[in-house]
């Protein structure tokens, strides 16, 4: 029986957990993707505390129409980025999930690199 691309996702999540850590002073960025939406957020591990938070649920409210598209990701990228640089967090560790670090995945990493972030 072969595993489904989330099934996949939550066996390399692990390993990349172990490796990638948040602290006060350079929090985590994770991404995840729903069918319809993306998530990003500010983890410090150190805490279990969510920094910052957004997603095109958020964005959506504020009056934009987006779905879980790459533009969509850029724009989550850049309003995480600026939520971050609003806190004095200039520099992240990018958690992709278990994603492949490829389409909507890249879109918002770059996204938050032009609003300002370094990783």
């Amino acid at each position: 029986m072969s595993k489904s691309k989330n099934d996949q996702r939550l066996l390399r999540k692990p390993r990349i957990r172990k490796k990638v850590s948040g602290t006060q002073e350079r929090p985590r960025l994770v991404v995840f993707r729903s069918n319809q939406h993306l998530y990003a957020q500010l983890v410090d591990d150190v805490t279990g505390a969510t920094l910052a938070s957004s997603s095109t649920q958020v964005l959506n409210r504020a009056g934009e129409t987006l779905k879980a598209n790459k533009d969509s990701a850029a724009k989550v990228g850049k309003d995480i980025a600026a939520k971050a640089l609003e806190k004095q967090i200039e520099s992240v560790v990018f958690d992709r999930n278990g994603y492949i670090y490829h389409g909507k995945v890249k879109a918002l990493a770059d996204g938050a690199r032009e609003g300002g972030l370094k990783f």
